[in-house]
């Protein structure tokens, strides 16, 4: 098993570099790939933040890499989970945290935000 990191990914959804989007296509076709949470945080980042899509269309990006065959993510049932806060409108970022904190009791922050688009979760998040 050979792990990915965030450029190989961009460059596979994105096309955008001819010879290093030819690379990436072969290396993801290849399969056997590891791709881990902190990779998936990132890629999330650069395709919204530097390429300008929209957090639904990054969510589908990544639901649609992650369903490859030969892709394993680290942690499936957190990704899932944060990708359909994201429809729902919460950051990529809150939800993967939202969901890492399934077993806690509340998820303390002050981010008003934060607190707003998970209304209603599972994890009460709520100011300290």
């Amino acid at each position: 098993m050979r792990a990915v990191d965030t450029n190989v990914i961009v460059r596979y959804l994105t096309g955008d570099d001819p010879g290093q989007s030819a690379r990436a296509r072969s290396v993801v076709n290849g399969g056997n790939l590891f791709v881990s949470t902190t990779v998936l945080l990132e890629t999330e980042w650069v395709l919204r933040s530097v390429y300008g899509l929209a957090p639904g269309e990054v969510a589908d990006a990544l639901r649609a890499f992650a369903g490859l065959p030969g892709v394993m993510v680290e942690n499936p049932a957190l990704l899932a989970g944060a990708l359909a806060r994201v429809k729902k409108g919460m950051d990529f970022a809150d939800a993967l945290h939202l969901g890492a904190a399934a077993n806690c009791e509340a998820m303390l922050t002050f981010d008003r935000r934060f607190i707003g688009t998970a209304s209603g979760d599972a994890v009460k998040v709520t100011e300290p």
